[in-house]
């Protein structure tokens, strides 16, 4: 059971509700089980948290929390990459998070400074609002999309994929779909190959891009 109820504070709450939806799901997390992990009453925790909604707010806010700040250093690049590298840490370590932090419409403190921070260190390394708006976007997009595929694929880890190509190669006919052979054969089956090692990759590239247009808009 959970911790007893004289022990409730809204961090304790706050804690539980996080461990019932990394272990289970978002799903799984509803006053009353939260209330019986907590080995508490229901109507107790309204004393720490309003409402579901206002429960999902602080999830998303503690998440947010957990992401390093970009400081407005001299290297703008160097400090959205740390940002990015450290948002696909925590996003994987709370998958239900994806499903959340764009919806909810109520954003806390530690939401409003990472946004804040964001903007900052883009702005202070040069970049216009409109080139600001663009580069917050396209990163987002490519950390929470890489992250929503690395959590669907059905392996995980470095040479994990084996089986499930193996299964697929099985049923390819000799001479069919030569290209996806080649592919699976001699990069997928291949010792070390995983697919989470394409992110750094593919972050340098949208970062270089990035710079090239902010470095090309300066005056010279």
């Amino acid at each position: 059971m959970g911790e007893p109820a004289r022990q409730l504070s809204r961090e304790r709450v706050l804690r539980a509700a996080v461990g019932i939806a990394d272990a289970r799901g978002l799903g799984a997390l509803t006053m009353r089980s939260l209330a019986a992990e907590l080995d508490a009453k229901p109507m107790s925790l309204y004393h720490y948290i309003r409402n579901k909604d206002a429960l999902l707010d602080a999830l998303v806010d503690g998440v947010f929390a957990e992401i390093e700040l970009p400081g407005e250093g001299d290297d703008w690049r160097a400090e959205v990459r740390r940002r990015s590298l450290s948002a696909r840490a925590v996003l994987a370590r709370h998958p239900w998070a994806l499903a959340l932090v764009e919806t909810r419409t109520s954003p806390g403190p530690a939401t409003l400074r990472h946004h804040d921070a964001m903007l900052g260190v883009l702005r202070a390394g040069g970049f216009s609002l409109s080139m600001t708006a663009h580069a917050y976007a396209i990163i987002d997009a490519y950390v929470f999309g890489f992250v929503l595929q690395e959590a669907s694929l059905p392996f995980d880890g470095p040479d994990s994929a084996n089986a499930v190509t193996d299964s697929i190669m099985e049923g390819v006919a000799a001479g069919d779909y030569p290209h996806l052979v080649e592919f699976a054969t001699q990069h997928v089956q291949q010792p070390g190959y995983h697919f989470g090692g394409q992110f750094e990759f593919g972050l340098d590239l949208i970062l270089d891009a990035l710079a090239v247009h902010v470095d090309g808009a300066r005056p010279s």
